[in-house]
């Protein structure tokens, strides 16, 4: 959609949406709006948050321009509920990749597979849908913790890998969490199923609602805190 800013967006009208917001990458600028908003509104709306979303973007592109954030395999971290585990290349005979997982990752790689950028971008895919599926038993296990004190009962569970968002709740109390969350401390996940759970009962985040959070997690701003503090980093490095 283009407009007099200083920046070019994409509008994107969703009936899951009930609130506007902005989701900014280092490649585009997006904006999620209800079907209801008037694109008078929607066109205020960007106008008014202009600056956060140039400098947000800006920050972006320093970090995903630089060689350092380009995955390797033998340079970056493997995390798993902020524990570092190395990762062991073997050849294989096998037409697919291979991934095993007990005290370190193993890789069976396929013997055709002959350039570094080749290896490091099956390497990197093959960990984050691992992450995607060894995440649910860990989400199931807080919403079984967490759910019943006030009935905050999701009607389904998936677990994404995604760009923006850490969780989201739908308008049917359909709960995402992002699967990178596995890589971080425990805590952290449990907020943030925590927090999208209680979206539940408030769709927004009002005072209600952090009341809500809070009875959950006392001590939830401290790992709010450590998200916003190392989430983003995270997230640049896998996935930009």
């Amino acid at each position: 959609m283009t407009s007099t800013l200083p920046f070019t967006y994409q509008l994107r009208r969703s009936h899951k949406a009930s609130y506007l917001r902005i989701i900014v990458s280092a490649q585009k600028i997006e904006v999620v709006a209800p079907l209801t908003v008037s694109n008078t509104e929607i066109q205020a709306f960007v106008q008014a948050k202009q600056t956060w979303i140039l400098s947000t973007q800006k920050k972006l592109v320093l970090k995903t321009s630089g060689a350092a954030n380009h995955f390797d395999y033998q340079t970056t971290p493997i995390l798993v509920q902020n524990k570092p585990y190395s990762l062991e290349l073997q050849t294989s005979p096998n037409s697919r990749i291979k991934l095993e997982f007990t005290d370190r990752f193993i890789v069976h790689l396929p013997i055709t597979v002959t350039t570094t950028e080749e290896r490091n971008r099956l390497i990197k895919k093959t960990l984050l849908t691992w992450l995607q599926q060894a995440s649910l038993p860990h989400v199931n296990k807080f919403v079984a913790l967490h759910s019943p004190r006030y009935q905050l009962n999701p009607t389904s569970i998936k677990i994404k890998i995604q760009k923006s968002r850490w969780g989201s709740c739908g308008i049917h109390n359909d709960i995402s969490i992002n699967g990178l969350l596995l890589m971080m401390p425990p805590e952290v996940l449990e907020y943030v199923v925590v927090h999208e759970l209680c979206h539940i009962q408030v769709k927004n985040h009002s005072a209600d609602f952090w009341r809500l959070v809070h009875a959950h997690l006392p001590h939830y701003p401290h790992h709010r805190h450590w998200l916003k503090q190392h989430g983003h980093a995270l997230m640049n490095q896998w996935l930009y």
